[in-house]
């Protein structure tokens, strides 16, 4: 799964790296983003492709309310074709999630112990996502969610968890971004975990268990057993 990332470089850069469009002021700085937050995500509609920020947990148009996207964070690569609550949104509805990076959380005896898990090279994550919009009755507006997508774990990870979020390689974000793609197979093919990324994987301090803390502190390599509240900002 994957319940927790950071977005440490501001809109303005992510822009450039994705040859996108700023559409938000964002200056980053963000190493414990939650669901329900507001994150930044990469869409494309027809030939522009723009960084905005849409909310964390997916809410597809016929929810009753936005309490629907809480349970909507992940959403796993093998159902995506026949879930009534994504299915649509992969056909028509995907975008990147990019991240510096993400945790995930080992059972190690009677604790859970975060890891911080990045590229090996610094650039940062594209995790597969799928975005919906719900119009909210009371305010009258549009209301932007995304999830990201989910999938079994590649050699890094798995000695973590069983589930990781879904990379797309570089060569690929025009691929999964396309509104329109020739082949839906591809699609899918980009849904199997992979190695061909190269990851950098720490434990931290298990302050970042708590969604109020933020701060570079939190992706620190952990040295030595801290007790919680003694890194956390």
């Amino acid at each position: 799964m994957c319940g927790r990332f950071t977005q440490q470089r501001p809109a303005s850069e992510l822009a450039e790296i994705f040859s996108a469009e700023p559409l938000v002021d964002d200056r980053g700085g963000h190493f414990n983003v939650a669901p329900t937050d507001d994150a930044l995500v990469v869409v494309q509609r027809e030939a522009r492709r723009a960084i905005t920020a849409y909310r964390w947990g997916l809410v597809p148009h016929w929810a009753p309310d936005l309490k629907t996207g809480s349970r909507m964070f992940n959403a796993r690569a093998e159902t995506l074709t026949t879930s009534p609550a994504f299915r649509d949104a992969f056909k028509r509805r995907r975008c990147l999630v990019p991240v510096d990076s993400f945790y995930e959380w080992k059972r190690e005896g009677p604790i859970r112990q975060p890891y911080n898990i990045a590229r090996a090279d610094g650039r940062p994550l594209a995790l597969a996502g799928l975005w919906a919009g719900w119009k909210d009755p009371d305010a009258d507006a549009i209301v932007r969610t995304f999830t990201i997508v989910t999938t079994s774990p590649n050699e890094a990870v798995a000695d973590l968890h069983d589930r990781m979020p879904v990379l797309i390689p570089d060569d690929a974000w025009d691929t999964w971004l396309d509104p329109d793609p020739p082949d839906q197979t591809i699609l899918i093919g980009l849904l199997q975990p992979t190695d061909a990324i190269g990851l950098r994987i720490h434990a931290v301090s298990r302050d970042v268990n708590d969604v109020r803390r933020d701060g570079p502190a939190l992706v620190e390599p952990l040295t030595e057993a801290a007790p919680p509240g003694t890194l956390g900002i």
